[in-house]
């Protein structure tokens, strides 16, 4: 199944909807958040910018996937509501102990469980009714996928993608894709996005180095797909706070043989294998200075750091097969966010305040 599926995802992220994407949606709701911060920023009042950068990934996600906008940047909703105490629940189900959640009866009684219970039932429904819509307007205009690079220019959302292709899926296993991939997409991103700032807000230099960079390659306009390759500094800082800050940590792996690791580790059939991204992007056996943020340690003028081209030093999207299928999409997201926020902002942290570090499905504050 878990073939099938990705094999019917990974063709939708082709290199044309990352085009329209970069302008229809990383741009606009990154252009949205400005127009948001902007009175803050005249009267230079502090902001949580890591509730921002959620909002705002969460108003992209939304779009890509599903043609369906949020607009948490501007508005509260049931469904917003739904949304985050859902993806709360994951991240505290990625930390517990004991998976008391798995026994129905307690799900009828703990108020934490019914409220995630109601949420997901929520997002459940609003998603399984947008699947309806989406398949009556491709039903209606016998929409078919014709190449490999299809793109409906109305709607060029990963759902749209996936019923023109007349995969045969049912709606429930298409609602469960799509939720995946709402969750695996909106809080790390986010993430990304605050740790980037932070990291740059400690290093003014490299802070100005960015400034410079954007507008130089941008000279005050919006970017674009083709101007990602050009923003090589900022990239590197983005991949570089990647690797301070590894979404997720940990990942984990089921063995579906029995191995020998090295180090004459034995590792049973159906065991689990947590794997410490986090320890690995910050040893010093394979890193120099692994606890400072150096963007340059990765090449400029190279290829963008991937788990390859660096012998599986760096694997925040992890590797091999399971390899994260939208690593692009959320890197490119990443750049055109960040690049719109330091065309309009000079940004500091606010004075000796403590800033810590929590772990769970991603690192945050």
């Amino acid at each position: 199944l878990w073939t099938a599926r990705r094999r019917a995802v990974v063709p939708s992220l082709h290199k044309k909807y990352l085009s329209v994407i970069v302008d229809r949606v990383f741009c606009r709701c990154a252009e949205r958040m400005v127009g948001k911060l902007m009175p803050d920023a005249i009267t230079g009042s502090a902001v949580n910018m890591e509730a921002k950068f959620s909002q705002l990934t969460l108003d992209v996600i939304g779009l890509a996937l599903f043609n369906y906008n949020f607009d948490s940047l501007t508005t509260d909703s049931p469904v917003i509501d739904a949304v985050y105490t859902a993806l709360k629940e994951t991240e505290l189900r990625s930390t517990d102990l004991l998976p008391y959640w798995q026994i129905k009866a307690l799900c009828k009684i703990i108020p934490r469980q019914i409220k995630a219970e109601n949420a997901v039932s929520l997002i459940r429904q609003t998603v399984e009714e947008l699947i309806v819509k989406c398949k009556e307007i491709v039903e209606s205009e016998g929409e078919r996928i014709n190449d490999d690079e299809y793109l409906n220019d109305t709607d060029p959302s990963i759902l749209r993608f996936l019923l023109a292709s007349r995969e045969e899926v049912s709606s429930v296993q298409l609602r469960d894709d799509l939720l995946s991939m709402l969750v695996a997409g909106h809080e790390t991103t986010g993430s990304v996005l605050t740790w980037t700032s932070y990291l740059l807000s400690k290093d003014p230099s490299a802070l100005k180095k960015a400034h410079e960079e954007v507008d130089r390659v941008l000279g005050g306009r919006a970017p674009t797909y083709e101007d990602m390759r050009n923003l090589k500094f900022l990239t590197r800082c983005i991949t570089e706070s990647l690797r301070l800050y590894p979404h997720p940590p940990v990942l984990i792996r089921r063995a579906l043989v029995a191995d020998v690791l090295p180090g004459n580790y034995k590792v049973n059939a159906g065991q689990d294998i947590m794997i410490s991204v986090y320890n690995i992007h910050r040893s010093s056996e394979v890193w120099e200075s692994a606890q400072e943020f150096i963007p340059e340690r990765f090449d400029l003028e190279g290829p963008v750091p991937n788990e390859t081209n660096t012998d599986f030093r760096f694997i925040p999207f992890s590797g091999g097969p399971r390899k994260c299928v939208g690593d692009q999409f959320a890197l490119l997201e990443a750049t055109v966010a960040l690049a719109i926020f330091l065309q309009n902002f000079s940004f500091e942290l606010i004075p000796d305040q403590t800033i810590s570090m929590t772990t769970g499905a991603t690192i945050h504050t």
